[in-house]
């Protein structure tokens, strides 16, 4: 669980863990994929969750939900979804549903991390 450089998204984190363990766990354990993934990401706070970009792009975020926690992908329509994990159909975003840390790789989050860039 690496901290964050930017102070807000660090605020966010460190008020998660004090009011939700779990979901701390679990946001932590998908900011570790991204950062596995996209060494230069950069992170800030907008629309109350997370945004990760590359490059100036954004390309998703987490938001933290009363039952889960979504993570957001921009192109999310573009994305190859064998089994249908993704949700939503607007235009272009799409998102998963972590409900538990077991979710991170039952939904395979890795996979659709390697097609949000």
């Amino acid at each position: 669980m690496q901290k964050s450089k930017n102070k807000q998204v660090q605020g966010f984190i460190d008020e998660l863990l004090s009011v939700d363990n779990e979901k701390y766990s679990t946001l932590n354990s998908m900011r570790d994929l991204v950062f596995k993934n996209y060494q230069t990401v950069v992170e800030r706070i907008i629309y109350g969750g997370i945004m990760f970009s590359v490059n100036a792009e954004d390309f998703g975020g987490l938001f933290v939900r009363k039952n889960h926690i979504s993570f957001e992908f921009v192109k999310g329509f573009l994305m190859k979804d064998p089994n249908l994990f993704l949700e939503g159909n607007g235009k272009y975003r799409r998102h998963l549903k972590i409900k538990s840390i077991d979710d991170i790789q039952n939904k395979n989050v890795e996979l659709f991390l390697k097609q949000a860039v």
